[in-house]
């Protein structure tokens, strides 16, 4: 009796589809991950910032608390890269501080994105992206979560003409060239950004 030669792995359209889906699973997989963690570390700094403004508002009303998003914020997303290894920083097509709030080319074609999927009638406070990108520093994982306007927010981002005079005399003060009103509450305001590298 001739025994048959053993059979050799041949790739066929199906197993190479298999092959390729197993791929696609695993990049996948490694995406799912990277996108909580990033959420994970985003979703720190909003609420730590409103219950700041919150506490600031209510002590010396809205002009005083100006300082929180220009100084305490970034301080506060220091705090937040150092215990997760995430950078944050926030971003908006209509930025207060331009030094800061500029956004980069992946940046604002999140924001305009956010922008297009919020009027199609998407709610705003889920629109999310999360991808690898490639730099010339290597690849990192950028990842954005939209910020909707708050009523909260329209103290000092609302239309400027209904801004009372003690704020607007103080955003003048710190940022001549201001251009974050306008909003009302919903309007997508900017983004937070997280970004590590892989």
């Amino acid at each position: 009796m001739k025994l048959m030669p053993a059979l050799k792995c041949i790739p066929t359209p199906v197993a190479v589809a298999l092959g390729c889906a197993c791929l696609s699973f695993s990049a996948l997989a490694a995406d799912d991950a990277r996108i909580t963690e990033a959420r994970a570390a985003a979703s720190t700094l909003p609420p730590r910032l409103l219950a700041a403004l919150n506490e600031k508002i209510a002590e010396v009303g809205p002009e005083g608390a100006i300082p929180v998003c220009k100084d305490m914020a970034p301080a506060m997303a220091k705090e937040v890269a150092a215990s997760t290894g995430w950078q944050l920083k926030r971003v908006s097509l209509k930025p207060r501080n331009a030094q800061r709030a500029t956004p980069d080319a992946w940046e604002k074609t999140a924001l305009e994105e956010f922008d297009r999927r919020a009027a199609a009638g998407e709610n705003p406070a889920t629109l999310e992206k999360g991808e690898v990108v490639e730099t010339a520093g290597g690849p990192v994982y950028r990842y954005a979560k939209a910020l909707p306007t708050q009523a909260l927010c329209l103290s000092c981002h609302g239309p400027r003409d209904q801004l009372k005079p003690e704020v607007r005399a103080v955003i003048d003060e710190h940022y001549p060239d201001d251009r974050a009103t306008g909003y009302k509450e919903g309007d997508i305001r900017g983004a937070i950004v997280a970004t590590k590298r892989l």
